[in-house]
């Protein structure tokens, strides 16, 4: 067996000297664990997810694993130890894991004086599944239990597809604040003008008065279909196109554009999510896909520079923003432009508690400028 030296995760934000404020995390729904390209079969890697510690892998049939970075004997981290492509051993003292359902497989220590049998004892393991190019775990709620493989989870997040030839590229970037305050960035209409300002986006001379309508969608909101930000150049490639906005919770933006142009279907697709590292710490994920110019062979690099580009805006911005986030401070939200933070915030305290209505009774219109 080899020994796994299991990579971190790249770029994992570290914690300052004085974290920011913690956020209350939700259990029992799929998180992005990481891309699925780092594991090859007979290779692992290690993350954090909700402050857990994991290793993923890959076993020689391909089949994906995720379990809890700990041996359940000592508490050593299993990536310290070996894993052959079938099975992970711990380095201390030799257990051996089947990784997919963590059961125990041998314990080297045993003789024939004893009556332990290792097959009734479990490592922590999640269900992980691979969707668009990530490895998607499952993380249950505290005292849930194993997970048997007939276990009904809710559906593994994917990103909309519009037809079968497309191009498809993705970007990532670790934020130095808790999930609530990166969520919130990420659904606020009105930054783009400062935040994003670049010739082929937009300007702070560009904002103007917008109005749109939101309707609630199970564990979320919509806004609901409409033509796109008119400042917005790289929408102007698609025609006349019509876009749709949805939230889910937990962390999950989902954008699709549809349009029509010179008798053919043009769409883009995009799924961002805002995931919880630590309780301090979160990191965002952004899958698109498109089929104009997909035969381009450039078109792919182009986007993605682009792109990372208006990422790396987002991600600059919450660095500076978490200095001041340090000391606690008492924020405020106002008017329309904040009124989807007001709703995730409800709809996350319902679903932690399990009472309360949708903040939304139905269709709701509102306006800001940006």
């Amino acid at each position: 067996m080899k020994p796994m030296r299991a990579e971190m995760a790249e770029g994992l934000v570290q914690l300052p000297a004085k974290a920011g404020p913690p956020a209350e995390l939700i259990f029992g729904e799929w998180y992005p664990a990481l891309r699925a390209d780092r594991l090859r079969a007979g290779e692992t890697a290690v993350t954090m997810l909700l402050e857990i510690p994991l290793l993923l892998g890959r076993k020689s049939n391909g089949k994906l694993f995720a379990m809890r970075d700990l041996c359940p004997h000592r508490g050593i981290p299993l990536s310290a130890g070996w894993f052959d492509g079938e099975t992970v051993q711990c380095k201390y003292h030799g257990w051996r894991f089947e990784p997919c359902s963590g059961r125990c497989e041998e314990i080297p220590s045993l003789t024939s004086f004893d009556s332990l049998a290792p097959a009734k004892i479990y490592a922590n393991s999640f269900p992980v599944a691979e969707r668009d190019g990530y490895a998607w775990v499952y993380v249950p709620s505290a005292g849930a239990g194993r997970i048997e493989d007939d276990a009904v989870l809710p559906p593994v997040p994917e990103l909309p597809k519009f037809g079968g030839r497309y191009r498809t590229a993705h970007l990532q970037a670790e934020l130095p604040c808790n999930v609530d305050h990166g969520i919130i960035g990420l659904m606020d209409p009105a930054h783009g003008p400062f935040v994003h300002r670049a010739w082929w986006w937009r300007s702070a001379a560009s904002i103007h008065e917008k109005t749109k309508q939101f309707e609630p969608i199970p564990d979320g909101f919509r806004m609901s279909a409409h033509a796109p930000s008119s400042n917005s150049a790289p929408y102007k490639l698609l025609g006349k196109p019509v876009t749709t906005i949805d939230f889910m919770l937990p962390n999950r933006r989902y954008e699709t554009i549809v349009a029509e142009k010179n008798g053919k279907k043009r769409w883009f697709a995009s799924l961002t999510t805002v995931t919880p590292v630590t309780a301090s710490t979160c990191r965002i994920d952004v899958i698109a896909a498109w089929n104009m110019l997909y035969w381009v062979p450039l078109v792919t690099p182009i986007a993605m520079h682009f792109g990372a580009e208006f990422v790396a805006q987002d991600q600059q911005t919450m660095v500076e923003q978490a200095q001041g986030l340090r000391s606690n401070p008492g924020l405020m939200l106002i008017d329309d432009a904040d009124k989807p933070a007001k709703w995730y915030f409800a709809l996350k305290q319902r679903r932690l508690t399990g009472e309360g209505e949708h903040p939304l009774a139905g269709p709701v219109e509102l306006h800001w400028r940006s």
